[in-house]
């Protein structure tokens, strides 16, 4: 098991969603709704494509190596 990187589920890697993504809040909103439905995932607003939540991909028990938006193993 790997170990979490230490922030909140909810602030996804800069590596992963840079903080100047023009569509960044858009992209954070869906995913804290996700969140808050204690969904596994949701619609990316920008490319139409299903995404993890952190909260889904830290159930997992360490990253898969797949480049995952919100992984929240990625240090």
């Amino acid at each position: 098991m790997s170990d979490l990187a230490p922030r909140a589920l909810d602030e996804p890697h800069p590596s992963r969603l840079a903080v100047d993504h023009p569509r960044r809040a858009e992209i954070l909103a869906a995913h804290a709704q996700a969140l808050a439905d204690d969904a596994d995932g949701y619609v990316d607003p920008v490319s139409g494509l299903f995404v993890f939540t952190a909260a889904h991909l830290a159930a997992t028990g360490a990253c898969c190596d797949s480049g995952c938006r919100h992984c929240p193993y990625v240090t």
